[in-house]
């Protein structure tokens, strides 16, 4: 396994962050981490790139015990952290510099990472003239400077636009041709065009472990309905195979079922028999933001 987590746990005080989490990755895999504000989801990052110590439990980097053998489980892990520390005074190919000589590599390094990550027209510039995009990719070539066989990026495309987020997400996946990759994220399109595999944790632990391919083998029917009057769930709950109601704004339901059948009619006529006038209704799919918004909420 390239990151095996055992029985983590971790305590600010009284405070549990991170509460007996467990999982794997394998050798190339590229993992989405997901989860609300507060989950734990940048202390699990910390703790697996050794910032920081567990409370409890064991990490492993490339079969390396992180507590043991940290140095040497560290030079298998390349960390772009949610805010990316740069130095702004610095030139491109000056910082990376930098790095290199902190990791004891070639300067021969240097220009090919600048060639893989696309930065290669902004390497003359300082890293303070780089719009955020081009500077998330000088932190990505910062961490990719050593080699790591592991590559863990904490919130990677926060702040960027449309275009900026395809060319990250482009990045991602190539170097998730070569590296294992963990990434924790709030975009959840981000996941599904990039991964193979999402975790989910909400309060500290994992409530969720799928492949994106099983989960899209696997999605259950998602109707989103308005009426002209609000009913209490209690009454929606009658609709056949019905799974989960939630009442997502005022009047507006959205209704998981647990069959592939049409059940927009069923709907239609469960507001007829009640009364009600139906304002809106749309079959969606059971998506990687639906079925986390029915997890952490």
């Amino acid at each position: 396994m390239s990151i095996e987590v055992k029985n983590i746990s971790k305590r600010y005080g009284s405070q549990l962050a991170l509460d007996n989490v467990s999982f794997s990755i394998k050798e190339g895999e590229i993992v989405g981490f997901l989860g609300p504000n507060g989950a734990g989801k940048s202390t699990m990052m910390k703790i697996l790139t050794g910032y920081i110590q567990a409370s409890e439990g064991e990490v492993f980097v490339n079969d390396l015990n992180l507590h043991i053998s940290k140095n040497e489980a560290q030079k298998n892990i390349g960390y772009l952290p949610e805010h990316n520390p740069l130095y702004l005074d610095m030139y491109v190919k000056e910082y990376l510099l930098f790095n290199a000589r902190i990791h004891k590599i070639p300067k021969s390094n240097i220009e090919k990472i600048i060639d893989k990550v696309g930065l290669t027209n902004e390497s003359h510039k300082k890293i303070s003239q780089l719009s955020k995009g081009y500077r998330q990719r000088v932190g990505l070539a910062a961490s990719l400077l050593h080699n790591p066989n592991v590559v863990i990026l904490d919130e990677p495309t926060t702040g960027l636009d449309p275009n900026q987020l395809l060319e990250i997400r482009n990045l991602i996946k190539e170097i998730g041709k070569e590296k294992t990759v963990l990434f924790s994220t709030h975009i959840m399109q981000e996941v599904e065009a990039v991964c193979d595999r999402v975790i989910i944790i909400n309060k500290g632990k994992i409530i969720a472990d799928e492949l994106l391919k099983d989960l899209k083998e696997n999605q259950e029917q998602l109707i989103e309905v308005e009426f002209d009057f609000k009913i209490e769930k209690q009454f929606i709950e009658k609709i056949p195979n019905l799974k989960i109601a939630n009442n997502s704004y005022d009047t507006t339901w959205e209704l998981t079922f647990s069959t592939k059948v049409d059940m927009r009619s069923a709907v239609f006529d469960f507001a007829k028999d009640n009364g009600l006038k139906t304002l809106k209704l749309n079959a969606k799919n059971k998506n990687l933001e639906s079925l986390f918004r029915e997890l952490t909420t």
